[in-house]
Order: structure tokens, then C-alpha cells, then sequence
């Protein structure tokens, strides 16, 4: 399989023009049953908030490493909701929306008690944009082409993407030379002819064509009708536990599916079209880009609701790995991967250490901080910086073996090092909720202390457990040898 290869300072440039949602998550408990109605009744706990439609699009697009420019059709009360706060954590710019007074900005609500969704309910106006906001549109593409490699179409039926203002964004691509990604919407496709590429699901390519595709030869059928009625480049129509099926004029291509475990499909088809689109821009051939979707849907596809994946995800889940091999992550993947998980409520811990000799006082040490939020981030001195620290004899242990010994603990969910003699640049990066020193520091000697607290972060100082320490293990193994 081939990755994407972006060059750090020219990553592909990807505009997303689409239907642009708010998902909202209310996270409770449920023991009982109304005494007014014969319904549950769900203690809510706490509330979190994602991008979904067009912006999570954009989120998967920017957790790959790709440039996004967003266009997308808002309500008046945009500014009042999380919207604009996610977008800006993820960087993606509030430029382009394009706000309507008329309409409420869509929200999905889901209600879950015991990670089961129990109900959802949704806040939105469907009804076509006016012709005044579909030239703004027009007129932000224009504005924008000359610094786009691929745009993509995020049609989920409400309101922006009109039959008209489709076929004049695809024409306008056409003519400047851009390929154009559609995630389709609806029965008639006609709208969507002259696109670089479609990816219906096998329920909505048989909606559009009127085919049966419970068998090979019905999406083969649906495949090669939707590639000649609507002159398109390619299909590809996604096939759940079945993989992929990629359509071009030069024949059909079936892509296993690459899901070692699937927990939640929502949002996987936007994770499709985001993976096609940062193939394209990093200068994979269509089918490459293809194989790289289908392998970013398998990882996707193992996590809650509607998420994102990473480059260094989809590299390990190529490969044979193990669980805890999975938590060690670089430091700008760490970085795009807690900011994935602040954006959806996560509380991030963050410490760190040498860990040169895994002992039961680091193991009690990291329980107690994990339990200070959802998700323990480790930062592990790298051998250079550990000698500068503790002298040229240290560490007995090397990076690598730390780094896996920390993630084989359930306690921790992930771990990283860093090379300078403190972590202060890895924790600016990060900006974690919750900074945990062991020891008998003051808060305001703790390196990082008064970045996370500026953020509106906490500063927690654990005790260590006595008369449990590397050193002392050291001394001990010493005198033994003696």
C-alpha cells in the first residue's frame, strides 16, 4: 500500500463545499422508566460536541495532514453554538460560511446511556439556499481555486448542494482544472454528471440506479451505470463488511475490507472521501488513493461515533502490531490525535518522566492519574535526554523498551518522547486539561504549569509511593553484585 507523502510545507490543499452539521452527544445513565409515559428516563451526565457533514470531512482531511478551506451554509445562531470553537481546534478557517438568518444551523442530538444510542433527535431546515447564498458560493470557489488541489462535495440533503448550484461548482472545477470528489445525496444523481469521482454506499447506489446490489453482478451492474450515464472519471460504491468497489473506464477493481474490528460505521463515509481527496492532492494515482480509503475506513470504523484517523494509524493497521505498539505515537500525530479527542469532551491528562525502571511505585503513580480524566498521555525522556539528566550510566533501559513497557499498562493511553532536558515544547503543543507531577513539588515549579493553566487547565501534584525508586533498585541490584 502507498501513503500519502505530503511535504510539510505544501500539504495538499483540499476544499470541502457542503452541508455543514453540529453532532451533539448527551452521555448519561439509565435505571428507570418515567412514571408520566412509558419511556426511560436518561440522567444526563455530561455533554460533548464534533463536527459532522461537511466538517467532519474537513476534521478527517485535517487529521491526515491536509490544508482545508471550508464552504458550507450556517444559521444566524452559528456563533452561539460549539461550531465555530471546533473548527478553529481542528484549523480550519470560519471564512467561508455563509450564514442564513431564516434557518437554525443543524444539529443531531444523540442521547446514549452505556455507549447505546437511545434516541436522536435533529434541529434543521432543509429547504434550498436562496440564489443570493448560492452565488457566495460560487464566488468563494472562484476566489479559492488557485490555491485548491481537489474539492470535494459533502451533499447530505440539506439545503446547500441545489441540482443548480451543483452543476455550476462542477463545471466551474472542470474548467479550472480541478477533480472533483462527490459524496452523493438522494435518487437522481443527474446533478452530479461530469464529477472526477462519486462514492455512494450500496444502499444509496441503489437508490439511484433502481438495481439490486445484494449480489456481484448487481453492484457490478449499478457500478458501470453510474460511471456511463453520468461521465464520470470513477465510482466507487462502498460496501460495508464487503469492502469496496472501484469503477473506471478501464474496468471494475474490488478492495477488501481492511476492519479488524467494527465498533460504529457513522462517519465512515466521510472519512472515505476525505482519504480519496488527500490521496489525490499528495499525487497517488485514483486507484492508490482508493486502496488508501478503503484501508483509513477499516481503522475508522473501530472507534465511537463519527471519528478520524491518522497517517500512523493507517500505517500500524497495514502491518502487524500489537495493542500497546498502537499507543506509541509521534509527537505531531499525538498532537492531531488529542485535539480529536478534546474536540469530542475528552479530558486529557498529561505527565512525564524518564521511567528508566518500571517499578510498582510508577504503576500505582499512573493509575492515580489516569483517573484524573479519560485519556493518560505519557511524554518519556528520550536516552540522550535521560544521560543529561541522571548522568552517562542512565538509562539502563533503552527509549524503545521504556516507551513499551508504559503502553502495555491499561492506565495509559498513549506515550511519546521528547529530546529536550524538560517537556515544556511537547505540553505547549499538546495544552492537556490536566498536568500531573509526582512528588513533593509546588504546582508553580512544574514545568508547563502556567501554560495549561493559562488555557484553563488544572495542575495536579500526586505523592510518590515510599521507598519505591528506581535508584533505590539500582543501589540494591549494586550491592548485591558486591
Amino acid at each position: 500500500m502507498r501513503l500519502p507523502s505530503p511535504h510539510p510545507e505544501r500539504p495538499p490543499r483540499v476544499l470541502v463545499i457542503g452541508d455543514l452539521m453540529l453532532d451533539r452527544y448527551l452521555w448519561g445513565s439509565c435505571d428507570r422508566v418515567s412514571p408520566e409515559a412509558p419511556v426511560q428516563v436518561v440522567k444526563v451526565e455530561r455533554e460533548t460536541h464534533s463536527l459532522g457533514g461537511a466538517g467532519n470531512v474537513a476534521s478527517n482531511l485535517r487529521s491526515l495532514g491536509a490544508q482545508v478551506s471550508l464552504l458550507a451554509l450556517v444559521g444566524a445562531d452559528a456563533e452561539t453554538t460549539p461550531l465555530p470553537t471546533l473548527l478553529q481546534a481542528w484549523g480550519v478557517s470560519t471564512d467561508g460560511l455563509v450564514r442564513d438568518a431564516s434557518r437554525p444551523t443543524t444539529v443531531k442530538t444523540r442521547v446514549l446511556a452505556a455507549h447505546h444510542q437511545l434516541l436522536r433527535f435533529d434541529m434543521e431546515r432543509t429547504e434550498p439556499c436562496s440564489e443570493a447564498q448560492a452565488e457566495a458560493i460560487v464566488a468563494a470557489l472562484q476566489l479559492r481555486a488557485a490555491d485548491t488541489d481537489v474539492v470535494v462535495l459533502s451533499d447530505y440533503g440539506k439545503g446547500l448542494l441545489t441540482p443548480a448550484l451543483t452543476r455550476e461548482l462542477i463545471a466551474r472545477c472542470k474548467r479550472a482544472g480541478l477533480p472533483v470528489l462527490v459524496d452523493p445525496k438522494g435518487r437522481d444523481y443527474t446533478h452530479y454528471r461530469g464529477a472526477t469521482l462519486v462514492t455512494p454506499n450500496r444502499k444509496e447506489a441503489a437508490a439511484a440506479t433502481g438495481l439490486d446490489l445484494s449480489s456481484d453482478a448487481g453492484i457490478t451492474a449499478a457500478g458501470r451505470k453510474l460511471l456511463a450515464e453520468l461521465e464520470l472519471s470513477a465510482c466507487l460504491i462502498t460496501l460495508s463488511e464487503d469492502g469496496m468497489a472501484l469503477f473506471e473506464a478501464s474496468g471494475e477493481q474490488r478492495l477488501a475490507t481492511q476492519a479488524r474490528e467494527v465498533f460504529d460505521v457513522t462517519g465512515a463515509g466521510d472519512t472515505v472521501i476525505a482519504a480519496v481527496a488527500m490521496g489525490l492532492g499528495s499525487g497517488l494515482s485514483l486507484r492508490d488513493a482508493c486502496d488508501f480509503a478503503n484501508r483509513a475506513a477499516g481503522v475508522v470504523v473501530g472507534k465511537l461515533g463519527a471519528a478520524t484517523v491518522t497517517l500512523e494509524e493507517i500505517a500500524r493497521a497495514a502491518g502487524p502490531h500489537t495493542r500497546s505498539e498502537s499507543k506509541l505515537r509521534t509527537q505531531g500525530g499525538l498532537r492531531d490525535e488529542v485535539a480529536r479527542l478534546r474536540a469530542a469532551g475528552r479530558k486529557v491528562v498529561f505527565t512525564n518522566g524518564c521511567f528508566d525502571i518500571l517499578h510498582a511505585g510508577h504503576v500505582q503513580y499512573l493509575e492515580q492519574a489516569a483517573a484524573l480524566g479519560d485519556v493518560l498521555v505519557v511524554g518519556l525522556n528520550s536516552d540522550d535526554s535521560v544521560r543529561r539528566l541522571k548522568g552517562p550510566k542512565r538509562p539502563i533501559n533503552p527509549e524503545l523498551d521504556r516507551a513499551r513497557l508504559l503502553a502495555a499498562l491499561s492506565s495509559v493511553s498513549y506515550v511519546t518522547s521528547f529530546s529536550d532536558d524538560t517537556p515544556l515544547a511537547l505540553i505547549t503543543s499538546l495544552l492537556p486539561d490536566v498536568l500531573v507531577k509526582g512528588g513533593d513539588y509546588r504546582p508553580d515549579e512544574i514545568v508547563g504549569a502556567a501554560e495549561v493553566r493559562a488555557r484553563g487547565g488544572e495542575v495536579k501534584v500526586l505523592p510518590f509511593v515510599e521507598g519505591r525508586s528506581t535508584t533505590r533498585i539500582i543501589a540494591r541490584a549494586a550491592e548485591d553484585e558486591s
